[in-house]
């Protein structure tokens, strides 16, 4: 099981992790053992996330997201295979707890009677200073 916040824990089942061979340094040892992972966790058919949370969470997965409604972490940060499963869990856990955050709604507001006058002024003096960049008249081309 996977604590992700409060009242809201991933099961086992919804979770499956697969070792592949690493690559970047490491010598002999890369060629032998498989020390990253790869973390498949089974969003689309939780039942833990609402339908809202697993719509955010689909957009902060990106690419990472399957079109079978999976998300897949790589991690192949350390030559540990044990380091490299903890720092993939963690990567979910936190991409799982940013999209239960909802967003705050923004307000439109209006400019304030100031900020638009001294927007047009400035827009006037930027104006004034590109026509004093043509030609000046009566000297010879």
């Amino acid at each position: 099981m996977l604590q992700v916040a409060e009242g809201v824990v991933i099961a086992d089942w919804e979770l499956s992790e697969q070792f592949i061979r690493s690559s970047g340094p490491g010598g002999q040892n890369v060629n032998k053992v498989s020390t990253a992972v790869e973390l498949r966790f089974e969003a689309e058919r939780s039942p833990n996330l609402s339908g809202p949370q697993k719509t955010r969470l689909k957009r902060l997965a990106g690419r990472r997201w399957t079109n079978e409604g999976a998300i897949v972490i790589q991690v192949e940060d350390t030559r540990s295979q044990a380091r490299n499963r903890e720092i993939a869990r963690d990567r979910l856990r936190e991409l799982i707890a940013a999209a239960l955050v909802v967003p705050k709604r923004r307000i439109a507001t209006k400019p304030t009677l100031g900020s638009e006058k001294r927007r047009l002024k400035a827009k006037e003096t930027r104006g004034v200073v590109k026509t004093l960049r043509g030609k000046v008249d009566g000297e010879p081309d």
